[in-house]
This record gives C-alpha cells, structure tokens and sequence, in this order.
C-alpha cells in the first residue's frame, strides 16, 4: 500500500480547482452570450402610391382604404438565466468547495500548529533564560560567598598572625627587659658581694642559727657543717639541707631545728644581695 505524499495531495487539489474553474468559466461565458444575443430585425411595410393630378380626377374621389394593421412585435425571449448545472456539475462543484474548506482547516491547523510551537518554544527559550539567569545568581551568589570566606579567612590569618607577633614582640620586650633586670641586678649583686654586705648579712644568718643551736651530746669539737637553706622573700624557711658535714643524724637534726627557730632570718641589707637559696658553714664554738 502507497503513502500518498503531501505534494501528490496538492497537485490533486490544484488540477481539481483548475478543472472546476474551467466549468463555471464556460457556463459564464454561455450566459453573457445568451444575454448579448442581437433582437431580430422589426419587418417593414412597403406601400405603394401613385400621384394623380387634380385635374384628371373624378369627381368625387373614392377614399383609399386603409392600410392593414402593422403585426404587434414579437415580445423579447424571457430571461431565463444560465441553464441549471447537471449532476456531475453539481457534484464536482461541491466537491471543491469541499476540497477548498479541507485545504483552508487543514492550513488554519498548520497555522495553529505553528502558533503554538512558537509559544511553547517561547515558552521553552523564556523558562530555559529564567533558569539561566537563576544558574548565574547562584553562581555569583557562591562565588561572593567564597570570596567573602576567604577574605574572613584571610583577615583572621592576618590578624592572628598580627596578635602572634606582637605577643613575640611584647614576650621579647618582657625577656629583654627581665634579662636587663637580672643583669643589673646580678651586676648589682657583684658590687654589693664585693662590697662585703652579703657577708655581712651571712654572718648575721650564721650567728642567729647558732644562738637557737641546742648542742647535741655527740657533738664533738671540731665539728664543721654545711648548711643550705631555702627560704622566702621574707626570710620564713622553708627548706634545709646540708653539704659537708662531719656531724652525726643527731648533730644534723639539732642544726636543722636551730635553722627553724632562727626563722625567719634576717632581712637582706640591700635587696641586690638577697637569694632565696643560701649556704653558710656552721661552725660552733668548742
């Protein structure tokens, strides 16, 4: 089974209104023949006279008799119009008009069809540039958000890494001065070492132990200890211990408790020459 083609259906259809044309052309053209159909030429009577002269007649003349009544003119044949399309005509006739109507739906579908494909692809082309423009606003909107990231991100390094060094700055600063400090301080002692002062103020340390000093009954003549004391800015001890000592536990006991009833000790003289952690030699009178 053949597919008839579009172009076969439109070849049809012309040669169909050709045809039709060519009817209602030749029925036309019988019809304004028929009305320009020349009338038949009106018959004349022909009449015969003769001139007589006055003289020669009679009398009394005898009237001519009449002439026989011209025939009345044959009326004009009654406009019938074209004559009534067969059958066939008739149903050729409706056929293109029924061709004609199909061709003209048939393109007010196409035209339809056509309408509506441009609004859906509007439609299509509106919706597709919407969500591209929403795409670019999310683009632009993480971007801005990232760059904002980063920037915050980036303040913070430099600001931490601003705190971190001024915190090295100000702890340097702070070790420089207490360096300055301790050396002045260390310089200072040295001139009041040298000066004698801390050896004064041993000596005073010494002698108070030895005024709390119970003699033990092992303590023996020649006995000499080191002592090391621990004590606070304001002289309480708080720790003793001893280095060379040619004393028994008991000896050493009666030392230790001489250091605490010493407690405290006497202040330094000068703040230059005091220690927390101090030593002396203990050396009783025999």
């Amino acid at each position: 089974m053949s597919i008839e083609r579009k172009s076969d259906r439109w070849i049809s259809l012309t040669q169909s209104v050709l045809l039709h044309g060519l009817v209602v052309g030749g029925l036309a053209y019988g019809f304004y023949a028929y009305k320009h159909k020349p009338a038949p030429p009106t018959p004349t009577l022909a009449v015969e006279a003769s001139v007589v002269e006055q003289k020669s007649a009679a009398p009394t003349p005898k009237a001519p008799e009449p002439p026989p009544p011209e025939p009345a003119p044959e009326p004009p044949p009654e406009d019938v119009g074209p004559p009534a399309p067969t059958p066939e005509e008739v149903q050729q006739k409706e056929q293109a008009q029924r061709e004609v109507q199909q061709k003209q739906e048939q393109q007010k579908r196409e035209q339809e069809e056509r309408v509506a494909l441009e609004q859906k692809q509007q439609a299509e082309k509106a919706a597709a540039e919407a969500k591209a423009r929403e795409e670019d606003a999310e683009r632009k909107r993480k971007a801005d958000a990232k760059a904002a990231e980063e920037k915050r991100v980036a303040d913070a390094k430099r600001k931490a890494e601003e705190q971190r060094k001024a915190e090295q700055a100000r702890e340097q600063a702070d070790r420089d001065a207490e360096l300055r400090r301790t050396l002045e301080a260390e310089e200072r002692a040295n001139q009041v070492r040298s000066s004698g002062v801390q050896n004064a103020w041993l000596a005073q340390i010494q002698a108070r132990v030895k005024r709390a000093w119970i003699r033990p009954q092992s303590a023996r003549a020649g006995l000499e200890c080191v002592v090391r004391i621990t004590q606070t800015t304001g002289g309480e001890v708080t720790a003793v211990s001893f280095g060379d000592c040619n004393g028994d536990a008991a000896v050493r006991s009666s030392i230790e408790d001489a250091v605490y009833r010493a407690s405290p000790l006497p202040p330094a003289p000068d703040p230059a020459v005091f220690d927390r952690n101090i030593a002396f030699r203990f050396v009783p009178a025999d």
